[in-house]
């Protein structure tokens, strides 16, 4: 028997995930396994039950210690990004938050490692994941800047804080080839940027405008 709890009724249910789908389509997501984790991950249940009624909007809501779980399109905008250009078989997410991106990213590469600084953040995230019956994630409480070089090197990094420069500890954890996905600047001025490691440079495009919550060092 399905559990309700995931399968969502009224503002929760298939049919307004689906709405939200073909918005993220019509803003130009084009990768149909990202839109299939936006569709079947239970966005509800990574915010508080009061908030849930408005889980399927195309917005942030905050989670608690000043933290938001990001918009859809920006979770899939990045993951479709993450995802292009080469393979994802090792791939390192900073800022685990509430774990929803960690749950749509998860499926659609073979080994997740995420780190986050907020310790009651990183265990509601993982208890979340393991309800969902996502077993392929490493979990670290840490200062995501440093990346977690035991774990690497990356085929791609996704960091879901802004840093106002890019992090280099994260540039040296990526394989050559490896794609790391950063908003960057501060609070008004952010852009989301894709760098590529190269042999001897790093490539790096401009994705778009974006808003983020700032990247902070340490462990709370």
């Amino acid at each position: 028997m399905p559990d309700l709890r995931f399968e969502g009724i009224g503002m929760t249910s298939a049919r307004t995930r689906d709405r939200l789908v073909q918005r993220l389509r019509e803003q130009g997501i084009a990768n149909e396994s990202v839109l299939e984790r936006i569709r079947n991950v239970p966005r509800h249940i990574f915010v508080d039950e009061a908030l849930g009624s408005r889980a399927y909007e195309d917005t942030a809501l905050p989670i608690g210690f000043g933290q938001t779980i990001s918009q859809p399109y920006i979770v899939a905008r990045m993951t479709e990004a993450l995802l292009e250009g080469g393979a994802a078989d090792n791939v390192l997410e900073v800022g685990t938050g509430c774990g929803y991106q960690t749950a749509v990213l998860a499926p659609l590469v073979k080994r997740l490692s995420t780190i986050e600084r907020i310790e009651p953040l990183l265990t509601r995230a993982r208890e979340r994941l393991k309800e969902l019956g996502i077993r392929n994630v490493r979990f670290r409480h840490g200062d995501g800047a440093l990346g977690w070089k035991t774990q690497g090197p990356f085929d791609a990094i996704l960091v879901a804080a802004a840093p106002l420069t890019v992090p280099e500890p994260l540039l040296k954890q990526l394989k050559v080839g490896g794609r790391l996905v950063v908003p960057i600047g501060p609070e008004g001025h952010q852009q989301l940027v894709r760098f590529t490691r190269r042999e001897q440079r790093n490539d790096r495009e401009q994705l778009g405008a974006v808003a983020f919550v700032p990247l902070l060092g340490g462990t709370s």
